[in-house]
C-alpha cells in the first residue's frame, strides 16, 4: 500500500499533527515537538509509539480520542490513528447496517443483544486488524519513529492485535464495550502489561463481565483502575496515570 502525507499543521504546544492516507485506510499522526520530522524527513530522535484506537464505528477525530493522543504526545510519545474499516466515514456493509439497527431496536426494546453484538463486533475485529498491522509497518520506517510499541483505547481489538503482534510491548484498555467471545478467550494469550480501566457504573456494560475479563488476562503485571460514573466518564487524571504506565513500560 502506497503511503502518503496528506497534511500537517504544528500545534500552539509544538506537536506535529500529520494527517495520512495507506491505500484507502485514512489515519493521523502526532510527533512531539523534540522528535517532530517534516515532511523533508529531517528528526532529532526517535520517540516510541503509541497506537490509539477509538470504540468500535467511531470517528478517528472523535474529540475525546484527539485529547488523548495529544496529550500523550506531550509525554513523549508519537501517536497514531486511523479509521479502520467500518469506522467513521468509511463505507459499511448492507450487512453491518442491518445489525447495527438490529442491535439499536433490541437495546431499545430492552431485550438480549449479546447475539447481535458479536454479529457487530466480532467481524469488525476481524477486519481492523489487519489494516492496523499494516499501519504500524508503515508508521515504524518513518525517521523519528521507532519501538517499542504501546497500544491504547478499544479492548476488543487491542487484545486481538496484542495477541497476533509481538510488537505490541504493553497496553491499556478500557473495560467499557462488547468484548465478542474469541476475544474473552485470546485474553488467556496476552502476557503483556496492562492497565485496565473500568467505569463503575457504566450503562449497557455489566461491570461482572469486566471483572472477570481481567481476571482472565494472562499478564504477570496488570492493573484495574475503577472509577465512579457513566461510560465517558472517565476522569482526566487517568489519561495522566495512562503516561506514567507507559513510561514505566515503553522508555
Amino acid at each position: 500500500m502506497h503511503f502518503t502525507f496528506t497534511s500537517e499543521q504544528r500545534l500552539d504546544d509544538g506537536v506535529l499533527e500529520r494527517e495520512f492516507t495507506l491505500g484507502e485506510i485514512p489515519g493521523t499522526l502526532w510527533t512531539p515537538a523534540s522528535t517532530s520530522a517534516s515532511t523533508s524527513g529531517s528528526t532529532s530522535a526517535q520517540a516510541p509509539l503509541v497506537l490509539m484506537a477509538h470504540n468500535n464505528g467511531l470517528p478517528k477525530a472523535q474529540p475525546r480520542l484527539v485529547a488523548r493522543a495529544r496529550h500523550t504526545t506531550a509525554c513523549g510519545y508519537a501517536v497514531a490513528t486511523i479509521d479502520a474499516a467500518g469506522c467513521g466515514d468509511r463505507p459499511r456493509s448492507a450487512a453491518d447496517e442491518q445489525a447495527r439497527a438490529d442491535l439499536r431496536r433490541a437495546m431499545r426494546a430492552g431485550e438480549p443483544v449479546d447475539e447481535i453484538f458479536e454479529s457487530v463486533v466480532g467481524p469488525m475485529v476481524e477486519k481492523a486488524v489487519p489494516e492496523w498491522r499494516t499501519t504500524l509497518d508503515a508508521l515504524l520506517a518513518l525517521p523519528g519513529i521507532g519501538g517499542p510499541v504501546g497500544y491504547s483505547g478499544w479492548t476488543a481489538l487491542g487484545i486481538r492485535l496484542a495477541a497476533v503482534d509481538p510488537r505490541i510491548a504493553a497496553a491499556g484498555f478500557f473495560a467499557g464495550g462488547y468484548v465478542p467471545r474469541a476475544q474473552r478467550e485470546e485474553a488467556r494469550q496476552i502476557t503483556i502489561p496492562l492497565l485496565l480501566l473500568l467505569q463503575w457504573d457504566d450503562e449497557g456494560n455489566p461491570r461482572q463481565r469486566a471483572l472477570d475479563l481481567f481476571d482472565a488476562f494472562g499478564s504477570e503485571q496488570k492493573t484495574l483502575h475503577a472509577n465512579l460514573g457513566g461510560h465517558t466518564g472517565t476522569p482526566w487524571f487517568e489519561v495522566e496515570d495512562g503516561g506514567r504506565f507507559y513510561d514505566r513500560h515503553l522508555k
